[in-house]
């Protein structure tokens, strides 16, 4: 089954995420089918970047998205809704 979840990369104490598709069987940095965006906590106002056509595509796919990926996809979505209107 392939799984939505974050990929931690970084420099110790300062942590960023790559949101990734990848095999739920593979280790947490294992080698991902896509990069699907990054997370930044680090920042202000923790920067969020989701190639949200990508996501949908894999979940229309039968993908899972891990609790935090999914909160933060719905936090970029409604950035980009509030961006746009």
């Amino acid at each position: 089954m392939v799984k939505l979840r974050l990929v931690r990369m970084g420099a110790k104490k300062r942590p960023f995420y790559r949101i990734v598709a990848i095999d739920e069987r593979e280790k947490r940095s294992g080698r991902p089918l896509e990069f699907l965006g990054t997370y930044d906590p680090k920042t202000k106002d923790a920067d969020i970047k989701v190639e949200t056509e990508a996501v949908d595509a894999w979940l229309a796919k039968g993908a899972v998205m891990s609790p935090t990926v999914k909160s933060l996809v719905a936090r970029a979505r409604r950035a980009a809704a509030a961006g746009s209107a």
